[in-house]
């Protein structure tokens, strides 16, 4: 393992994550006064829609808030402007509250995580790709860029690192090119998403750069997460607060290299913000058509987390963090206080139980399983442990849904 990037202790049955904040796609124009020199109404926020997937249990499928308090539970944060998002236990997979948790949103570069789960298992880490014009093509204006270089050579290594650390779409094209090109790609990424069950998920570019049709929701994004942390290199790169990345190659010289950082602002304390206590965020990424975008984990004593916040309106670059902070902090305050309202669901291919109404199937082989398919119920993995800047470290033993539930049966 490089010693540019952080060191990972291999544990039993563990897991790691952390997370990248995306620069937006492209900006969105300033809308046009009125006739009277006044700024026009801010467009009514769109209504989730009346009937979404019921994967997981029937109340995920509702609009709105779900949640179960028992005596003395907290009350949900208050101004909660998220159009989606999801709280679970990250080892049981219990689902402890959820808003529009099926709702099908833009994801922006959280769909990164699915390209990382999808395309890492088949590229060895050391194996060496020189950069042609091809590979490049198709990075779409504006992208969050890491700086690699036609007719330069990167490892696989240096590729992901430029993928989870800056989330580099030109990164993302390149591994895309080493994986067969972008199309075979795409198509892996969507049958990998029905392995897992992510059946809100359409994949249409595997950067998650703003496209029509590209959607997931926030309960896909905790499934995908979930999924990739099964994987050591996944947790490696994850964890990775900075590292050095090839720079230009000049005849008869040392290559240049230049630090990349990590820009989840939860685990660095950028932007303002204090670093959350246990955090070790997945992935995060803001377009002009998805907003901000959260997939997050956290551990504070025995208790792991996971939170995914989709699209919150109340202004601001922190938005997103501060949400997804609020959340964790109700559900370490609210575990063993609340009954669930769904569950994560295991890949298809371990699943023997009916977990409700699917979302439309995007492919004509559902069944077709992705590369790196999901894990079996005892989970023999190797893990890891980080210490991030915060201070703590999220080390999860995965576990299954126990026993049958009927077609919509809603988890109590």
């Amino acid at each position: 393992m490089s010693a540019k990037t952080t060191a990972l202790t291999v544990l039993s049955a563990a897991l790691l994550l952390p997370a990248v904040l995306v620069a937006p796609a492209h900006a969105a124009p300033s809308p046009p006064a009125d006739g009277k020199g006044r700024p026009p109404k801010a467009p009514a926020a769109p209504a989730p829609p009346v009937t979404m997937s019921t994967v997981g249990g029937s109340l995920l499928g509702q609009p709105g808030t779900q949640v179960n308090l028992l005596p003395g539970a907290p009350a949900l944060p208050a101004n909660l402007t998220g159009r989606s998002w999801i709280v679970a236990d990250a080892e049981s997979g219990e689902v402890l509250a959820a808003h529009n948790a099926h709702w099908r949103l833009p994801p922006a570069s959280t769909m990164k995580m699915l390209f990382a789960d999808t395309v890492l298992p088949g590229l060895p880490k050391d194996q060496v790709h020189k950069v042609t014009e091809a590979d490049m093509e198709g990075v779409g204006q504006g992208s969050s860029l890491v700086g690699v270089k036609e007719d330069h050579e990167y490892s696989v290594h240096d590729l992901w690192l430029g993928v989870f650390l800056r989330s580099g779409n030109d990164a993302v094209h390149v591994l895309s090119a080493m994986n067969g090109g972008v199309e075979k790609t795409v198509k892996d990424m969507q049958a990998h998403a029905e392995e897992l069950q992510a059946l809100d998920t359409h994949v249409v570019s595997p950067d998650g750069y703003d496209a029509p049709e590209q959607v997931s929701s926030a309960y896909d994004l905790t499934l995908i997460a979930r999924s990739g942390l099964q994987k050591q290199d996944f947790r490696e790169y994850c964890g990775t607060a900075s590292a050095k990345f090839p720079g230009l190659q000049e005849p008869g010289k040392p290559r240049d290299s230049f630090e990349i950082q990590n820009t989840n602002r939860l685990m660095t304390g950028a932007g303002g913000l204090s670093p959350y206590k246990g955090i070790a965020g997945v992935k995060n990424g803001n377009t002009t058509m998805a907003g901000s975008t959260f997939t997050g984990a956290a551990q504070q004593g025995s208790k792991k987390l996971l939170v995914t916040v989709m699209n919150p309106d109340g202004g601001g670059a922190n938005e997103v963090y501060e949400e997804t902070a609020a959340l964790f902090d109700w559900g370490f305050s609210a575990a063993g206080k609340v009954k669930p309202v769904g569950e994560l669901v295991p890949p298809k291919s371990e699943d023997t139980t009916s977990h409700g109404s699917p979302a439309q199937s995007h492919e004509n082989n559902p069944s077709a399983g992705g590369k790196g398919g999901g894990a079996g119920t005892a989970l023999g993995v190797a893990g890891g442990a980080l210490a991030v800047l915060a201070g703590g470290a999220f080390v999860i033993n995965r576990r299954w849904p126990r026993g049958r539930r009927g077609r919509g049966e809603e988890l109590v």
